[in-house]
């Protein structure tokens, strides 16, 4: 696949760039080994100076950051505005924070002294997806760089300029050479990376079948891997809910960034009482949403990323509907330039129909009917994921039962599923292992080591 900008919502191509050669892949690794044996003899302090430095320049060039976002993968400009702010808080964060979460923890034992220290790893590949081009590596890359480590990020390959946009951010803030260097490399190279002895750890956000493949690799060499793959998250609505705030709220998490998002609302699981009404609010909040160029400032719905996934997404919907699903809303492409699609609500939907079982990466809503909280956990739980759900109720006994039954690295009662830099973020099942964010992400990759002094 070319590494190249690609407008989503004209189809232009905006830059093209050449991947590394061998010769240039070995001077970055070998500059990562060097700014590594430097950046981890630093002291907190300084690394906090630099990230919040880092934090400063996304907060002053944020109009410009955002653009680039918006111009390469087609996220409204107001989404992509955001994005970078998110970014902004999450490296003053583990600014604030990264040198209390990795403190050394003392265990009392026979010994004179016995304490747990946690320790930098040194090089850690992070292999990251376009549907949140800062976020995604800025979630890994200020606790990686907080703890001690450096960072190789190989980026989707129609997201370049904000790759290399990152790396020349985390430069100017004042991290030292080769503490954070971006790859613009093919997939096929990226193996020889992973099993590179000097790569010492490898950080995946993107598909199941990338999840598989890189975690199997990084195996056979012994290494350390994180994932963080795929979502069919449910959104379950109980009677006693608020129906108007869980049906804004639903169509929201349906279509944020055009339905691109592993945490976005997938399985609409509605009680049989009030699913008549919920489906009514829903359609018509779907069919309100603005539908158009993304760098307008009213545009709710920009394009999909590229033209295959929009083609994809329009395959599984056409095969749930010949399995029998009924089509409330939309179905279709755009037609004119870009890679648009519409707002999608379907209902009836088949339990082995894709977009019961396949993750559905775009603005479409599939509904099913349940008779109570019990029945609405097991379709809920009937999937191979388990990144996010959702659940809305006010009955106390029922926020207890979704908390404790629902099978999800994730769950929020009466909100948004969402990453948070002060919670772990993360998934079970086919959805992933390992966590970001929070205090768990930051040690995920160091070296628990444990020192007893006789």
């Amino acid at each position: 696949m070319a590494i190249a900008s690609r407008n989503p919502a004209s189809g232009e191509t905006l830059q093209k760039f050449d991947a590394l050669s061998d010769r240039e892949i070995e001077e970055k690794l070998a500059r990562a080994v060097t700014g590594f044996a430097q950046h981890r003899r630093t002291t907190f302090a300084a690394r906090s100076a630099a990230m919040r430095r880092a934090a400063d320049l996304l907060e002053k060039e944020q109009e410009a950051l955002a653009r680039t976002i918006t111009l390469e993968m087609g996220k409204p400009i107001r989404a992509a505005r955001e994005e970078i702010v998110k970014c902004a808080g999450g490296c003053r964060f583990y600014a604030a924070q990264a040198e209390e979460q990795l403190a050394p923890q003392e265990i009392m034992t026979e010994a004179h002294r016995s304490y747990v220290r946690f320790d930098p790893i040194g090089p850690v590949l992070a292999i990251m997806p376009w549907n949140f081009p800062f976020w995604q590596v800025f979630r890994f890359a200020a606790p990686a760089l907080m703890a001690g480590n450096v960072g190789l990020l190989k980026h989707a390959a129609n997201v370049p300029q904000c790759a290399l946009a990152i790396e020349d951010l985390f430069s100017r803030a004042g991290f030292g050479e080769g503490v954070f260097q971006t790859l613009l490399i093919e997939a096929e190279q990226t193996a020889a990376v992973i099993d590179d002895p000097r790569v010492k750890a490898v950080s995946l956000t993107g598909s199941e079948r990338a999840g598989a493949e890189v975690a199997s690799r990084a195996a056979r060499q012994i290494k350390k891997s994180v994932l963080e793959l795929g979502g069919s998250d449910p959104f379950i609505v109980m009677p006693s809910a608020d129906l108007n705030n869980a049906a804004t709220t639903g169509v929201k998490s349906r279509t944020v960034n055009a339905g691109q998002s592993c945490i976005a609302a997938k399985r609409f699981i509605i009680a049989e009482e009030i699913y008549g009404r919920y489906v009514e609010q829903f359609v018509a909040k779907m069919k309100a949403l603005k539908v158009g160029d993304p760098l307008n400032e009213k545009t709710d719905l920009g394009p999909l990323a590229t033209e295959k996934i929009r083609d994809d997404l329009h395959e599984q919907v056409q095969k749930t509907i010949d399995a029998g699903a009924k089509l409330l809303l939309g179905g279709r492409s755009i037609d004119g330039p870009g890679f648009f699609y519409g707002p999608t609500v379907l209902v009836d939907v088949p339990l082995d129909s894709p977009a019961a079982r396949e993750e559905v990466f775009g603005p479409v809503a599939t509904f099913f009917r349940v008779r109570d909280a019990k029945e609405a956990i097991a379709l809920a739980n009937d999937t191979s994921f388990g990144l996010g759900a959702n659940a809305w109720t006010t009955d106390a006994r029922e926020k207890e039962l979704f908390a404790s039954e629902l099978e999800a690295g994730l769950v929020f009662i009466n909100g948004m599923v969402a990453s948070d830099s002060r919670l772990p973020f993360g998934g079970i099942k086919r959805s992933g292992y390992g966590r970001e964010l929070g205090a768990e992400g930051i040690r995920e990759f160091v070296n628990v080591k444990t020192v007893v002094i006789a």
